[in-house]
């Protein structure tokens, strides 16, 4: 039975009080509570221990694996988002219950007290559990081969595919493809995650055909956040939640307001985490470094121990450790505020803006200098631009094999190829093209990127396998 309604005039629409559930997706049931985890730490735990989450060590970031110097993986990278999203989710968390210390259940005051943090931790660690090898360049790469098929496999795929299918591959999206991987394969593997989590990393609760539509004003469709066939197991999720809904027709929701603190988190890490990674690497001086970050902490209770504290200390390193340290903790509070001040906004679902771009003017002026120097000397270095190019390649490569031997799989090559395609992708000529094209996508996108190049050297007869 769901929480009565609070009869407030901030619940128009969702509700504080149906927001979460730990009702697990694929289990009719709520499972019993364990006694010494919550129900959403265990969703914590059974990511921490997936391959698939293992898998991030070996995916970039933004600057190219493995090297001399340290720089942030995908795994690396999803762990710090965690540990800010917890700390969003705890801050928050603790203001609503207060704040409806007489409205909220028992039940709502305890998960907002205690689990709301680990509902964001869990979904943090997952936002980048769909990308492909190569970062952001793997998601193009795999987009531009399904937009540039010869004409002859362009009219075989078309003919087969409903137009949201072809779009899942033209406009392929790494949100969309982790809650593939979070509902259909996780579902699989037994891990039934829960309604929660799943909800909170949807961040633009649209189809593939409506997505991508940024004319429209509406954050939710600015990308997409499903594929075709998870589009029923997303529609269990706005049930159960009472998440509301902007266009059915067009699967276009509201996000939930979970979303925005895992966006956030992640908004507040990369920011600094790029610079910091460009700093080691020698693209960008301590002093320029100095030179973007100390600013928010003007007129601030905090500059001036900040400044001694870095007068005080000698290594390069250790003095931007601090400031990382004390910018995220700065950009974290100003996001919490930003989230209550704008709960009306957020429980309507007409809040169109992150909360990183909420923040107050100053800062903001600020995050778009950190923004212009990332472009201009990082996102564009050469030894990014290279792994990008490197990502079309190999991507671009692996998929002209195994798409054409999906769609030829008499030919004696293909029979062979498609036995390099582990069973579990289930890829059989009975199955609808779809389905196998997406068993291509799951296994190509599911690579690190070294198993990537492996693999496409391989096939492709550059480098000869060694006998084992």
């Amino acid at each position: 039975m769901k929480p009565q309604q609070l009869h407030h005039p901030l619940f128009p629409f969702m509700n504080w009080q149906t927001l979460f559930s730990n009702k697990r997706f694929g289990s009719s049931n709520r499972q019993q509570r364990d006694e010494i985890r919550g129900d959403y730490m265990r969703d914590y735990d059974r990511l921490i221990f997936s391959s698939q989450f293992r898998r991030l060590q070996n995916k970039t970031q933004v600057f190219p694996l493995p090297g001399a110097v340290f720089v942030h993986n995908r795994l690396t990278h999803s762990l710090e988002v965690a540990s800010v999203g917890r700390s969003l989710g705890r801050a928050v968390g603790e203001k609503l219950s207060e704040k409806y210390k007489e409205e909220f259940s028992e039940n709502t005051h305890n998960f907002y007290r205690f689990e709301l943090s680990d509902v964001i931790q869990t979904a943090c660690i997952a936002h980048d559990i769909g990308n492909p090898p190569f970062g952001h360049s793997g998601e193009e790469a795999i987009r531009t081969f399904f937009n540039e098929l010869d004409p002859e496999q362009a009219a075989v795929i078309e003919k087969e595919l409903t137009e949201n299918q072809l779009n899942d591959f033209r406009w392929f999206e790494g949100n969309a493809n982790a809650f593939r991987i979070l509902t259909r394969i996780f579902l699989k593997l037994g891990l039934k995650l829960t309604y929660t989590t799943l909800a909170s990393i949807i961040k633009y609760p649209v189809d593939s055909t409506h997505g991508f539509k940024k004319e429209t004003g509406l954050i939710s469709t600015k990308k997409s956040g499903f594929f075709d066939s998870e589009i029923t197991y997303y529609k269990e999720i706005v049930e159960e939640l009472g998440i509301n809904i902007i266009d059915e027709a067009k699967n276009t929701y509201a996000r939930h307001p979970f979303v925005f603190l895992v966006e956030a988190a992640d908004d507040i890490c990369y920011r600094i985490i790029d610079l910091e990674d460009a700093f080691r690497l020698n693209i960008i001086s301590i002093e320029q470094t100095k030179d973007l970050l100390l600013p928010f902490f003007e007129g601030e209770q905090e500059n001036d121990y900040l400044h001694k504290k870095i007068a005080e200390i000698e290594d390069e390193k250790q003095q931007l450790s601090l400031l990382r340290a004390m910018l995220i903790n700065f950009l974290t509070k100003k996001c919490t505020e930003v989230f209550i001040e704008n709960e009306e906004a957020l429980l309507n679902g007409k809040l169109n803006k992150s909360l990183i771009d909420l923040v107050d003017e100053r800062s903001i002026a600020l995050l778009k200098k950190i923004d212009e120097v990332s472009v201009r000397k990082i996102y564009n270095h050469k030894s990014v631009i290279e792994i990008e190019i490197a990502g079309y390649h190999v991507i671009g490569g692996l998929l002209k094999e195994f798409v054409r031997a999906v769609l030829n799989p008499k030919l004696a090559k293909s029979k062979k190829i498609l036995l390099v395609v582990p069973a579990q992708f289930g890829i059989h000529p009975d199955e609808p093209l779809y389905h196998n094209l997406q068993a291509v996508v799951d296994f190509i996108s599911g690579m690190t990127d070294l198993y990537a190049i492996d693999l496409y050297r391989k096939i492709t007869g550059i480098q000869i396998p060694e006998l084992r």
